[in-house]
């Protein structure tokens, strides 16, 4: 995972336990009556819809990607976004999302699935889709389902699998009364049965833990899907899924589908130049293409005398860093000349916009210093005006601007609720109050440190890791104080042009921006006099904010100092700590070195399954060391663990609902992590492209995107 995109759930590996509970009063946790109003999504998808009779046969897809994906097996640990792209485009799924984040059966695959017996044991049957076979001619089948499942239980330590979720609740499957019927027993009930065997792959990749480790990981030799998997090629960076032949659903419109590597801060220079028709864009290089579809000014026309410094100034003003707007004046023209050149091709392209199906959170390091102690970590929270943030990153993006009420759901989502009042709303007082309490006092005696001296945050009781910090940003080793000497403002001097950048915690793969966070170039930090600093046993209180260094940053950086101003209020100073984007995530957040943070998760449709190594209380291991598998706050409590078990163990929907947000309140009350807001979801793409783009929660039909016939015409979108 890196620090500019989602941790996905469903591919990683969870860290200390807090106070225990009832040492604080915690408001009512309930959860709510299945009688309230359902909610919505946010935002809906943004895809330039069309009927299929208006798509052209044929043409070829070219779509950014963050890097060739290392494997094709979504079932291994270093499967990425890439690799789900894939699965979706040419393999079996049993079950799919819907526009609101829902599951429905996959009509291409199922007649139909359901749970037909729970006494004595769970029995769900899957009745196929007699049409459906794999490309080498084979009916899908029961033979199928039974590999994926021991592949997958767990029991055979020879597969490489990166999760059993599920699996290692089957007893035992077998054919029906058909070959087109396969029973699934369970020995144990199961409430997220709809998640397994999606993808499903064929028993020739399950069947041998040597087919499953290594025969998937550049090859897919049998498929299921509209696509089948033609060639990976690394040296080209360009995975080529070409038309199935033996695809029995709606004909591909499109003949081929080439996901080709981009970087992020590269996407809107390959837009222009053809390499590619669909990418993944930070905010940057959106308001790039905005402002191509409405004319560029251009400074080289005239007499060809605009002095330096009005080229300058024009360079700064469009986003060129500093090293190119301080180039002399005839290398500062042939830039410029090729700038404005690309911006003319990226008139052919819009910006198609939603909401990811992921969020961004504040990260509170629980495992030791002020952040163990649950009454810093929920005055942290209470500090925070969560609108005010959202508002920042979302509504320069044209997006709504709600903050996130629940860890567990988003708005559209079956489980979603506004459990958030289970902390309470931003309230200084409160806040101010509950440091009190846990003993931090304004005008404490500090005892006076060396040079370099450590304060009461994880920096201080951490080796030293500046070696492997940058020291191109705020100061000795990336770190600054805010608020001391405004030396975050020289972070603000670079523009480096599309920033904003995403990648890989929740899997939906690189998403456009860093961690989630966008806000606008020099958005000022809010006004309101600090508090004095808070102090106890001689250590002022002072907590490390690590945040990504590369592009993407500044826009992360921005609403760091928003919140690390907003803490500031309270009397909680902070250190900004830069560090490099490949060391961010394995060297600091995975192993706790640090004390605030920001990274993003993916919502999903079964939080019974996925969000509970996210959320479970640290477990010590037999070597002594502490088991946090995907729990980088180390904040976790018994209480949530039995409720996420009791959840996975009924069969009742609304039970479950229940459960799962009562989980969500007591997530919220243990305050080690703050959602913030949804995540934008940035897409460039080639005006006649149609029925792809901001796919928002819905599962794409692949088959159906294309490209318009000549003449043909859609209804715009909006948010064009």
């Amino acid at each position: 995972m890196s620090h500019d995109g989602v941790v996905s759930p469903r591919a990683v590996a969870r860290a200390v336990a807090f106070l225990a509970a009832g040492a604080l009063a915690v408001p009512f946790l309930a959860g709510c009556g299945s009688d309230e109003e359902v909610s919505k999504p946010l935002a809906g998808q943004d895809i330039a819809p069309a009927g299929r009779d208006l798509v052209a046969d044929g043409g070829t897809l070219k779509w950014a990607v963050d890097a060739v994906p290392e494997t094709l097996n979504t079932f291994q640990a270093d499967a990425d976004a890439g690799t789900t792209r894939i699965a979706q485009a040419v393999l079996p799924s049993m079950f799919r999302l819907d526009a609101t984040g829902r599951p429905v059966p996959n009509s291409a695959y199922l007649e139909s699935a359901k749970v037909i017996e729970t006494e004595p044991r769970q029995v769900v049957l899957y009745k196929l889709n007699q049409q459906a076979v794999w490309s080498d001619g084979r009916e899908i089948g029961a033979a199928d389902f039974v590999a994926q499942w021991r592949a997958l239980s767990g029991k055979d330590s020879a597969y490489w699998t990166a999760r059993n979720a599920g699996y290692d609740r089957i007893e035992r499957i077998e054919r029906g009364a058909s070959d087109l019927q396969v029973r699934v027993t369970f020995s144990r009930p199961y409430a997220d049965w709809k998640s397994l065997f999606s993808p499903l792959y064929p028993k020739e990749v399950m069947g041998t833990p040597d087919a499953f480790n290594d025969g998937a990981r550049r090859k897919l030799q049998v498929t299921a899907g509209p696509f089948k998997v033609d060639k990976v090629d690394t040296a080209q960076k360009d995975v080529v899924l070409t038309r199935n032949p033996r695809w029995w659903g709606r004909p591909a419109k499109l003949s081929q589908i080439e996901l080709h590597a981009v970087p992020r801060d590269k996407r809107a220079a390959a837009l222009a130049d053809g390499s590619v028709d669909l990418a993944d864009v930070d905010p940057a290089e959106a308001q790039r293409i905005g402002l191509a579809a409405h004319g560029t000014a251009n400074p080289l026309q005239g007499s060809g005398k605009t002095s330096a410094k009005k080229l300058r100034s024009w360079a700064l003003a469009h986003g060129f860093d500093s090293d190119e707007a301080d180039a002399d004046k005839q290398e500062l023209r042939r830039t410029i000349a090729a700038y404005l050149d690309e911006q003319q091709a990226l008139r052919a392209f819009g910006v198609r916009r939603s909401l990811e199906p992921a969020y961004t959170q504040l990260a509170l390091n629980g495992s030791e210093g002020p952040l163990a102690d649950e009454r810093v970590r929920r005055a942290v929270a209470r500090a925070l005006d969560r609108k005010e943030l959202a508002k920042l990153v979302l509504t320069p993006l044209g997006l709504p601007a709600v903050p996130v009420g629940s860890h567990l759901a988003l708005s559209g989502q079956d489980d979603y609720a506004d459990s958030s009042g289970a902390l309470g709303a931003m309230d200084t007082k409160e806040a101010a109050a509950l440091l009190a309490d846990a003993g931090w006092v304004p005008g404490g005696p500090v005892k006076e440190e060396k040079k370099g001296g450590k304060a009461a945050g994880a920096e201080s009781d951490k080796k030293d890791k500046s070696d492997k910090e940058t020291p191109s940003d705020g100061g000795k080793d990336g770190q600054y104080v805010v608020g001391e000497d405004d030396k975050s403002g020289e972070d603000n001097k670079s523009g480096d042009r599309g920033e904003g950048g995403d990648r890989h915690l929740a899997q939906e793969g690189k998403h456009g921006g860093a961690a989630g966070a966008y806000a606008p170039k020099g958005t000022a930090a809010p006004a309101g006099a600090p508090a004095g600093p808070l102090a106890k046993d001689g250590k002022p209180l002072a907590l490390r904010f690590v945040l990504p260094s590369g592009p993407g940053s500044e826009t992360l950086s921005t609403v760091a100092e928003r919140i690390s101003a907003m803490l500031e209020r309270v009397g909680i100073r902070t250190t900004i700590s830069k560090v490099p984007d490949e060391s961010y995530f394995k060297d600091h957040i995975a192993s706790g070195d640090y004390d605030l943070a920001l990274y993003s998760w993916p919502s999903s449709a079964f939080p019974a399954t996925d969000a509970r190594p996210i959320y479970a209380k640290p477990v010590p291991a037999a070597d002594g060391s502490v088991n946090v598998e995907q729990n980088y706050t180390r904040v976790g409590t018994d209480q949530v663990d039995q409720l996420f078990d009791q959840a996975a163990g009924t069969l009742d929907e609304g039970e479950a609902r229940d459960l799962i947000r009562k989980a969500d309140s007591r997530i919220w009350a243990a305050a080690g992590s703050i959602p913030l807001y949804q995540r934008p979801q940035l897409v460039g793409a080639r005006r006649d492209l149609v029925n792809a783009g901001a796919f928002g929660f819905q599962t794409p039909f692949y088959e159906d995107m294309g490209f318009l016939k000549k003449g043909a015409k859609v209804s715009p979108s909006p948010s064009k």
